[in-house]
């Protein structure tokens, strides 16, 4: 019978190369654990200017690194011999398979479906492998270069926006779903003013560029500009805070800041606007200033922008073309451009530099909600997208972005460290990750059960002539958080 004959020697073939392999494995290991021991006595016996610390950190990671790919080592050529046994079977099956013959392309057909199965597997546990290297890294970059250094905790309901002021007394602003705004002590987390002008939600709020006034937008759809007055606390020490780690923690709404106490109950209110601005016909989402102060934007669900007079209070443009609701817009810090960002997946460039003629640019490439777009230094423009990217584009080309950053959840509210080219990214998914201009990822603010933020991060935004807090998050836990980046350490690890 030659099929029995032929099967059987097929068969032992098999087998010798299982024994072979098996073999060479263990000869591979021992040989690999004999090399890699001699190379780390010699390192650990040589002189370094690196500190004991530091120096046995790196001799750890680099230790898990030989190990995960040993292993991986290991994996692959075990998984290469399941392969080669798996065509010798198929090809030794060919002839009869259920009493039926195969023909060559069927048994092709099938050898290349299970070949592309075992790959797919190979190609899963080498991602999972180098994922916790590269996590390590991470993990001990955040820690040295992002620590938390105050929680601002006063609001009943989520925050939807943070703001710090361009002018003496430096203060922290944040609008909230709760009808109020806030602003803080930066340095001792006190609140010094409470606005309770608003009958809705406020929606954003930004800081006049030479008054001490404050922009405010909200859902009972008007703008409202108000002045304060506040004189800073004196600092107190600060308790240190930055016990770091990446670890994930699921927390529970009961896990958010408690806030029975009302502590700011007990600052002073303002509950008058100095000027209100009433035009639009929905919830007003955002308001800037225009640079120089005299003029605002606002932004509407409404699907209109619209320009206004400070002094008159009078609608100057209503800025029509987007096909559904705004979500956002933004001012040129020292040109009289506005940039509006809509759920119609597109964002717009007004240019009012020439009092004759208002042109509009249209920015496509997002297949998603625009959440915000902002200006950066010289002619950029950096947009966040539900789609889960971040783009940077050149003012003098529309066409295609320059620079294109994929992450695993809908960005929200970003914002640029101008002076460094730092881009802020909030996450629905609780995280906020640090990037540069040409993509490459920097860092992630840590999170843990004991700091962080617990609920979906809203709003970022830089302080970059602070001397303790140069970033400030905040989200739907009804907390604001400062940062302190140590921005000359992290663009050195980059």
């Amino acid at each position: 019978m030659p099929t029995e004959s032929g099967s059987c020697s097929t068969a032992r073939q098999a087998k010798q190369k299982r024994k072979s392999h098996s073999l060479s494995i263990r000869r591979t290991n021992s040989s690999e654990q004999e090399r890699t021991g001699l190379p780390r006595e010699m390192l650990e016996g040589q002189d370094s200017k690196l500190p004991s610390s530091v120096r046995s950190t790196l001799l750890e990671l680099f230790g898990q690194i030989e190990r995960e790919f040993e292993n991986l080592y290991i994996e692959n050529l075990e998984l290469r011999r399941e392969i080669e046994t798996l065509n010798e079977r198929l090809a030794a099956e060919g002839q009869v398979i259920d009493g039926a013959e195969l023909s060559k392309g069927q048994l092709k057909t099938k050898a290349s479906h299970s070949t592309s199965q075992l790959s797919q597997k190979l190609k899963t546990t080498y991602k999972a492998s180098t994922s916790k290297i590269v996590s390590s890294f991470k993990a001990t970059t955040s820690r040295a270069v992002c620590q938390l250094v105050k929680e601002y905790i006063g609001h009943r309901d989520g925050i939807w926006d943070v703001s710090v002021a361009r002018t003496q007394p430096v203060v922290l602003g944040t609008a909230s779903a709760d009808h109020t705004a806030l602003l803080w002590s930066i340095e001792t987390g006190r609140c010094l003013i409470k606005y309770t002008g608003h009958v809705g939600s406020v929606n954003s709020i930004k800081f006049h560029p030479s008054e001490q006034l404050a922009l405010t937008a909200s859902g009972d759809q008007t703008a409202h500009i108000w002045r304060y007055a506040v004189q800073l606390p004196t600092p107190q020490p600060v308790a240190d805070t930055s016990i770091c780690g990446e670890d994930e923690v699921e927390c529970s709404d009961k896990d958010e800041p408690d806030v029975d106490g009302d502590v700011s109950s007990d600052c002073p209110t303002v509950r008058v606007p100095l000027t209100s601005l009433k035009s639009h016909q929905g919830v007003v989402i955002a308001a800037d200033w225009l640079v120089g102060g005299k003029q605002v934007v606002t932004a509407s669900w409404d699907r209109t922008a619209n320009l206004y007079d400070v002094e008159t209070a009078e609608l100057v443009h209503s800025l029509t073309g987007h096909d559904q609701e705004l979500t956002h817009c933004c001012t040129h810090p020292t040109q009289r451009l506005v940039v509006t960002s809509s759920r119609d997946t597109t964002f717009r460039l007004w240019d009012f530099r020439d009092p004759s003629i208002h042109s509009v640019n249209v920015f496509q490439g997002h297949t998603d909600t625009v959440t915000s777009a902002v200006f950066t230094v010289g002619d950029n423009v950096v947009s966040g997208s539900d789609d889960r990217t971040v783009k940077v584009w050149d003012l003098k080309n529309m066409r295609s972005p320059i620079a294109t950053i994929r992450t695993d959840s809908a960005i929200n509210r970003i914002n640029v460290c101008v002076g460094q080219k730092i881009i802020a990214l909030p996450h629905d998914n609780r995280q906020v990750r640090l990037f540069d201009m040409s993509g490459v990822r920097l860092a992630r603010l840590p999170r843990s059960s004991r700091q962080g933020h617990r609920r979906m991060v809203c709003c970022s935004a830089w302080s970059e002539d602070h001397p303790t807090c140069n970033l400030f998050t905040c989200g739907f836990d009804r907390q604001a958080i400062g940062w302190n980046i140590n921005i000359p350490a992290l663009l050195q690890e980059k």
